[in-house]
Parts: structure tokens; C-alpha cells; sequence
């Protein structure tokens, strides 16, 4: 599959659209098996941790299972972060393609997300480090790093918010 620009902001749009409409098992299917989804913290120096295995994450999952386990949770009511239902609107700003080689895709943009829940409005902003698959008919990410600049979180951040 060769990749372009546009179809690589349709992609983002598009996993966008199903955390907003609450698609998760479409939003699953972007995600190749192995893929691994990380959000690191900010230590005590406002530095990013650097090893997840070592350090402290918010969000740490090694492959797609962990994922597939966190919308199982969403879908069967037995994750309290999800209860009472949370409204997102995620936008997405200053895409760049940061390279294209050997069937790979990086790339990285900002994001905020808006969240709607206990009748309060939460923001969430940062930028996101993707590496994409793009050997097959679809690109499917591999490895996912979100960086929250705002990490004083007053309730709850999950998977869907970021």
C-alpha cells in the first residue's frame, strides 16, 4: 500500500470518529496484534518516563489483547471509569509524517479531546507518536505513544479519551 498524506489523515479522522461514536470493535481493527499502546508519566522533574517496564505509565498495554480486554470491561458495564457514560469529541491538529520505509509509516500530531461526564467538561490535550503498518490493504498501528501535557486528571482517563 503506498501512503499519502490524506490517507493518513483519514485514518486518524476516522479512529477518531469510532472512540466518538463509541465503535470500539471497529476502533480494535485498526490495531495490528502486536501492536503496543503507551502513555507515559511525568516524573517528579516533569520529564517522561522512559521505560515502561521499569517506570510508571497512565496507560500501558503490551499488544492488542490488553485493548481487547479494556473494551470487553467498557462494553459490559464492569469498568467504573465508564459509568456514567462519557462523551468525547477528539480533534486532531499538526499531522506530520515523520517517515515511510520498508512497509512503516511514523508519524505524530497533536490532539485535544474534549469529555463530557458528571455534567463537566474535561480537556485533554497532547501529541501522539504512531508507527503504522502499511503493508496490507489497511494501515494498522503497531505502536501507539501519547504524551498528555495535561496530566492532572481530576477523574478518570482511558483508553477512549486519548
Amino acid at each position: 500500500m503506498s501512503i499519502t498524506y490524506e490517507s493518513v489523515r483519514d485514518f486518524l479522522f476516522r479512529e477518531a470518529r469510532y472512540l466518538d461514536d463509541k465503535q470500539f470493535e471497529q476502533w480494535l481493527e485498526l490495531y495490528a496484534s502486536r501492536a503496543i499502546f503507551w502513555m507515559p508519566a511525568w516524573d517528579d522533574y516533569d520529564q517522561l518516563v522512559e521505560d515502561p517496564q521499569k517506570d510508571i505509565s497512565l496507560i500501558w498495554y503490551g499488544d492488542r489483547s490488553g485493548l481487547e480486554d479494556r473494551v470487553f470491561r467498557i462494553r459490559t458495564d464492569r469498568s467504573s471509569a465508564t459509568m456514567p457514560d462519557t462523551r468525547t469529541s477528539h480533534n486532531i491538529s499538526n499531522l506530520e509524517i515523520l517517515s515511510v520505509e520498508e512497509g512503516e509509516c511514523t508519524l505524530r500530531f497533536n490532539w485535544h479531546t474534549m469529555s463530557f461526564r458528571y455534567q463537566a467538561t474535561e480537556h485533554f490535550f497532547g501529541t501522539s507518536y504512531y508507527t503504522l503498518d502499511i503493508r496490507g490493504e489497511e494501515p494498522r498501528i503497531t505502536y501507539k505513544k501519547v504524551v498528555l501535557k495535561n496530566d492532572y486528571i481530576r477523574n478518570v482517563i482511558d483508553v477512549y479519551h486519548v
